[in-house]
């Protein structure tokens, strides 16, 4: 099984809607997931998302099934400098703090402590799971149990905040770590493989990351939400 993760196309974020720039974008990642044999599309319930989603769904003919906990997370919490913004707190906690993620729990540093990006990173990860184990995969741990033979392709259309939170989780890595490290731009594209070997445990592959080549003249560069 392949999942498919999509960030939004450039959005005007007061409006939760797409900027004209972002709807070229998102007609330009229709064309290119059109030769991924996608049979399922999800999306968060944002504008800009299940607007960029609807290109896509469009093109293949296909419905858009709406993912309620993949709208974009909030931060912030008492006395969290650059009031909790999870890439620029992230970045200071890998480059000014050296924070050691071997040794050291990122949840009890003074950054993340309070801030409730982590009680929605929580949250995602647990609905995520369950999407999971709708299609066949059980999460055990680190890794996934099959319980499926089936071969099957779904993409997700979300942002940048709840996109890193799965990420993390299905990659075992720390949110801190994945927002400094793997950064993606609008409308990128994120593969990533479960391997089909049903009855054994598994574990995802990064298949692609970040691949932008679709929107090429017409991209902005990379850009963080700056406001919950």
């Amino acid at each position: 099984m392949r999942i498919i993760f999509v960030r939004h196309g450039e959005p005007d974020y007061e409006k939760d809607c797409l900027t004209p720039t972002g709807k070229l974008q998102a007609e330009a990642a229709a064309r290119r997931l059109a030769r991924e044999g996608i049979g399922e599309i999800y999306a968060s319930p944002m504008g800009r998302a299940s607007e960029t989603a609807a290109c896509t769904a469009e093109l293949l003919n296909l419905p858009v099934r709406t993912l309620d906990f993949m709208h974009e997370i909030s931060w912030g919490g008492p006395g969290i400098p650059y009031e909790g913004h999870p890439w620029t707190v992230s970045d200071r906690m890998i480059s000014s703090d050296n924070f050691d993620f071997y040794h050291q729990d990122w949840r009890h540093h003074p950054l993340f402590e309070k801030n409730t990006a982590v009680r929605y990173l929580d949250g995602i990860s647990l609905r995520f799971d369950e999407l999971l184990r709708g299609q066949g995969y059980r999460h055990e741990g680190t890794r996934y149990f099959c319980e499926t033979d089936r071969q099957k392709t779904i993409a997700v259309f979300s942002h940048g905040g709840s996109g890193a939170c799965v990420l993390a989780h299905l990659l075992a890595l720390p949110f801190p770590y994945v927002c400094t490290v793997m950064p993606y731009e609008f409308t990128s594209i994120i593969i990533l493989e479960f391997p089909v070997r049903k009855g054994e445990y598994v574990h995802p592959r990064i298949e692609l990351f970040n691949d932008t080549a679709h929107t090429l003249n017409i991209s902005s560069g990379l850009v963080f939400q700056q406001k919950a």
